[in-house]
């Protein structure tokens, strides 16, 4: 993945996409037959000519040719991995709108598990968080229609609509045996991923919900704000607060881990083959001035929450506490098609720390854990289940780490992982490493 998480693969998919855009008759095709003799490949793909010829001329109803089409493409892609998607030109639009900033709809994280509609997270102060909704929901219906047989777009298209419009979703939890139904109207979801907030006059708390185009300047905000509120000799440090985070952008993970480092490897991402490794490292130094940090995960901590958690603790510039994040390491690339064709998101490496640990399917372990009280409407669905738990997914390269608690109290005062941070901040529980002594031996 290159800056803004963009860039084009090059002649490979623009190929496959002319293969089946252009139909059994096209030179690609007769070239592809003559070659059939000589290579396993053309002959399967001479065998896909053959299927899609076959249904446009012997369907009980004459098929949409583009639909076709669309389907081939989503059905290669989807037998990768959980999140290598096609998305088409409307699907494409969408995206970029999440990634601005700003957007219509629910406001709810989501991703595809055994055909049905998984709930990642939900946004905060979203239609989706004031539902209830939370991470691990599993979406079946939606306005009355089976989620079952659509895509993962397909499926997000139709949660969509006007502005104060109603959509009404069923819902399946785990433990709960009936389905729940919920009624949410939609508002324009304007994802502003950072909010932060004084506590006691001497710690600066900092949420970040999401890694979008807005988070560095929105972190860089929040603190120049807490700085001006709490006098620097009163300041007793910071919590970065990335539970229930599931990330983003990978260059605006960089620049957050770079806020708060004063330089070193952030990042690395490694490919199919050596010669495709990439290196991300720190830039402007840390604006905090060295001050304590603690950092907060959980089992809904994915991506780039992870890559900034797990930078910070390989350089032992944070702390962190809470339970196991969710292992999602792979790195998808975004590769646009041309006008009107759509992008391709391809998962084209994987995410390792400075000290070269895998995140993939093992995830982020918090030096210190702590485990949340959970109400007992929410015991048996407060848990992840991980990337681990995905089917399709890329295997680690260590031991596989499935579920982990992923529950946040509404209220801060039952927070349990939040006053360990405020505790250890204020000296209130010592340990023997807090704070961190900054680590030599990680790539600088």
């Amino acid at each position: 993945m290159r800056k803004n998480s963009v860039f084009f693969l090059g002649a490979l998919a623009g190929t496959c996409l002319t293969l089946l855009v252009s139909g059994p008759r096209s030179e690609f095709w007769i070239a592809a037959a003559k070659a059939a003799t000589s290579s396993d490949t053309y002959v399967q793909l001479n065998l896909l000519g053959d299927v899609f010829e076959r249904i446009r001329a012997d369907y009980v109803e004459k098929p949409d040719d583009s639909k076709l089409v669309e389907g081939a493409i989503n059905g290669m892609v989807t037998s990768l991995d959980p999140h290598s998607r096609y998305m088409n030109e409307q699907a494409w639009r969408d995206m970029q709108e999440t990634t601005h900033g700003e957007f219509g709809g629910l406001g709810i994280e989501v991703t595809m598990e055994d055909g049905l509609v998984k709930v990642v997270s939900p946004m905060d102060g979203t239609p989706a968080a004031k539902a209830g909704i939370m991470s691990g929901d599993l979406i079946t219906y939606i306005d009355g229609d089976a989620v079952q047989g659509l895509t993962l777009e397909q499926a997000v298209n139709k949660m969509k609509g006007p502005v104060h419009t109603t959509t009404k979703l069923k819902i399946e939890r785990k433990n709960v045996d009936k389905p729940i139904d919920v009624s949410l109207e939609r508002e324009i979801i304007q994802v502003k991923p950072v909010s932060f907030h004084t506590d006691g006059g001497d710690i600066g708390y900092i949420r970040i919900s999401s890694f979008n185009e807005q988070t560095e300047d929105g972190l860089k905000s929040a603190i120049a704000d807490i700085s001006k509120q709490i006098p620097q000799d009163k300041l007793a440090g910071y919590v970065l607060d990335l539970r229930n985070n599931p990330g983003g952008l990978l260059d605006q993970a960089v620049d957050v881990s770079g806020t708060f480092m004063p330089r070193g490897e952030v990042v690395s991402t490694r490919g199919r083959t050596p010669e495709e490794t990439q290196r991300y490292t720190a830039k402007g130094g840390d604006i905090t001035k060295g001050k304590k940090l603690i950092v907060l995960i959980n089992g809904g901590s994915a991506s780039a929450s992870e890559i900034v958690a797990g930078a910070l603790h390989d350089h032992k510039r944070a702390t962190l506490i809470g339970t196991r994040s969710f292992g999602k390491g792979s790195v998808q690339t975004i590769i646009p098609l041309g006008t009107g064709n759509g992008a391709l998101a391809l998962t084209t490496a994987r995410y390792f720390t400075p000290s070269g640990r895998s995140i993939q399917a093992q995830g982020i372990t918090p030096d210190i854990e702590v485990l949340q009280d959970v109400p007992d409407e929410f015991k048996g669905r407060s848990d992840t289940k991980g990337e681990a738990s995905m089917r399709g997914h890329l295997s680690a390269e260590g031991a596989e780490q499935t579920g982990s608690q992923a529950y946040v109290p509404p209220d801060e005062k039952n927070d349990k992982a939040l006053g360990a941070a405020y505790d250890l901040l204020r000296g209130v529980t010592v340990k023997a490493d807090m704070p961190p002594t900054p680590k030599t031996t990680v790539p600088n």
